[in-house]
């Protein structure tokens, strides 16, 4: 049966190689509505989610950002499939990197970095584009899939331009292999933390969160800088990513400091265009009352 998947998959790939962008973004629309129209794929988690965060609108203007919430997602599906055998003219023209020099002063000095961000917009595709912009070695993290053929498929494919892929559950390791290589390690931290007892609690979108505890204890561990990776959709298809400072000196800052900075950026980001953050995800399930219990 993995096998079966896998050649399906494959399949799915070679015909979306071969399919125009303008035919791929027509079966997205269409996709959108099933998954979001017929199915109501997690509609009531997204609902709930903007209910939390946008107490003050109405259920007009939700239904509205439901809406082009469904979009972003079938986009995002539409594109990583796409991106497997996007070429690196392709990958270049449709995700640039406005300020890649801001790592240079890090690579000179012969130190790692951290890059955080959210599951917003297309990340995939900002993956495959690090390789061409930074002179860090770039360092990913991903949750291995149980069909080791398409693990296998996926891994290969993803870090065709460059990109190192580590799993999440080699995470201290990864560090301590890459850390000697001047590698830019790229965290994704939106999401709930397995182990809420060693999470952060801050504010984030007026909520109280347990965030990741990840990034900052890495970046004390080994002393390295942050920056923020904020990925915006120009238009559809077409995707920059804008680096900013998070933090120089980590061991100068106060416990829960540096994951504050984080959530901050990340909430402006999401504030500006919610409808490109993935909202259907569970992010509020635990409550801090209940860890103290």
């Amino acid at each position: 049966m993995n096998i079966l998947v896998n050649i399906i998959f494959r399949l799915f790939v070679l015909i979306f190689a071969i399919t125009p962008f303008k035919v791929l973004y027509w079966f997205s629309s269409f996709l959108a509505f099933v998954i979001g129209g017929i199915f109501e794929y997690r509609h009531s988690v997204i609902y709930d989610n903007l209910t939390r965060v946008f107490p003050e609108k109405s259920d007009k203007e939700k239904k509205k950002i439901i809406k082009k919430i469904y979009l972003n997602i079938s986009d995002l599906i539409v594109e990583s499939i796409k991106g497997f055998k996007m070429s690196e003219r392709q990958i270049k023209k449709r995700e640039v990197v406005l300020n890649p020099k801001l790592l240079d002063e890090y690579f000179d000095k012969g130190s790692g970095v951290i890059g955080v961000s959210g599951h917003y917009a297309n990340w995939e595709w900002a993956a495959l584009t690090s390789g061409f912009y930074i002179k860090h070695c770039p360092v990913g993290f991903y949750k291995p899939l149980s069909n080791k053929y398409l693990d296998k498929y996926l891994k290969n494919n993803r870090s065709r331009f460059g990109m190192h892929l580590c799993s999440i559950y080699v995470t201290a390791l990864s560090f301590e292999n890459y850390l000697n290589k001047k590698a830019f390690f790229a965290m994704v931290g939106d999401q709930s933390p397995s182990n809420v007892k060693k999470a952060y609690w801050h504010t984030f979108l007026n909520q109280e969160t347990a965030c990741l505890h990840g990034p900052e204890k890495y970046s004390k561990l080994y002393n390295l800088p942050i920056v923020f990776v904020d990925i915006q959709r120009i238009k559809r298809g077409y995707y920059t990513v804008e680096l900013s400072k998070i933090c120089d000196n980590p061991n100068s800052t106060t416990d829960g400091e540096i994951t504050k900075k984080y959530m901050n950026k990340l909430e402006e980001v999401i504030l500006k265009k919610p409808e490109n953050w993935l909202w259907s995800h569970r992010r509020w399930k635990i409550k801090k009352s209940e860890t103290t219990i």
